[in-house]
């Protein structure tokens, strides 16, 4: 199953059974956002309170580490998500937001019927996605049955010690002027985890925000990862949301799913660690 759908096959599978449209769109109050308006059906998932499991101190596991698998398993089943869903996700970023990090959680607890809407919710309303206000009632089910995160994700001590290997890349997804240290509007110091190279996720997408063709996202990502084996290639971000985009980007060419580094800059900068500049 590609891990995209276009509005149009959202508005043919909106009329299956066991299927779930899941809101991720993420702001300052995304539950006020969701009421204000939203695709019909969709559920409300926050991505700050449900997706992550955020820390007093930001430096213990950065701006959006992953909650427990039993927290998020039972955040799945308020959802009315069991493994026979058929799962959709959006926000407003086309992934780039929270939508590919609920994609890249359901899909490391081994669920495949889990797709990113193309073009998020704008792309929705074009092709008239019927909209609503409000809260959509669930239908809760049992806590989803998983026990551990079955993609691979590397720790901040793991990336502190193969960066700078030959036989190891680490890709930053984040804009270049982030990772040159050019500027930094979020976190507390700019610059990038030395030895790591940036590909920002725009380079996913083509001139109108759509991913790019599959067969052009695997020759430009086996340009930069040759030969190198997919248990040597660590992706991060900001927070760890955002590199989801990439490993979605990765899947979509067929490639396997590498590291994800889940604290990224965040947990890193705030760590006394080495910074890369330029």
């Amino acid at each position: 199953m590609s891990p995209i759908i276009s509005p149009n096959e959202l508005l043919q599978l909106s009329q299956e059974e066991n299927f779930v449209l899941v809101d991720a769109r993420n702001s300052q109050n995304p539950k006020e956002v969701f009421e204000n308006g939203h695709l019909k059906g969709a559920v409300f998932v926050d991505p700050n309170l449900e997706l992550a499991d955020i820390k007093e101190n930001l430096a213990d596991g950065g701006r959006h580490p992953l909650p427990t698998i039993h927290d998020f398993c039972n955040v799945l089943g308020k959802l009315g998500i069991d493994p026979h869903s058929h799962v959709v996700v959006y926000d407003d970023q086309n992934g780039a937001n929270s939508a590919a990090r609920f994609w890249w959680m359901l899909r490391a607890l081994g669920h495949e019927k889990i797709q990113v809407l193309e073009g998020g919710i704008q792309a929705a309303e074009k092709v008239g996605y019927p909209f609503e206000k409000g809260l959509t009632e669930t239908k809760p089910k049992p806590s989803y049955p998983a026990e551990k995160w079955g993609l691979p994700i590397a720790s901040m001590e793991e990336v502190k010690g193969n960066t700078g290997k030959p036989d190891h890349i680490v890709i930053d997804v984040r804009s270049a002027e982030r990772y040159r240290g050019v500027q930094e509007p979020i976190d507390l110091i700019a610059g990038h985890i030395p030895g790591a190279i940036n590909i920002p996720l725009t380079e996913n997408m083509d001139e109108s925000g759509n991913f790019l063709k599959p067969e052009k996202l695997r020759q430009m990502y086996q340009e930069v990862l040759g030969n190198t084996p997919q248990e040597n290639i660590i992706v991060h971000c900001g927070s760890g949301v955002s590199a989801c985009h990439t490993l979605l980007a990765m899947d979509l060419a067929g490639l396997e799913i590498p590291k994800l580094y889940v604290g990224s800059w965040s947990e890193w900068s705030r760590n006394n660690l080495p910074i890369g500049k330029g």
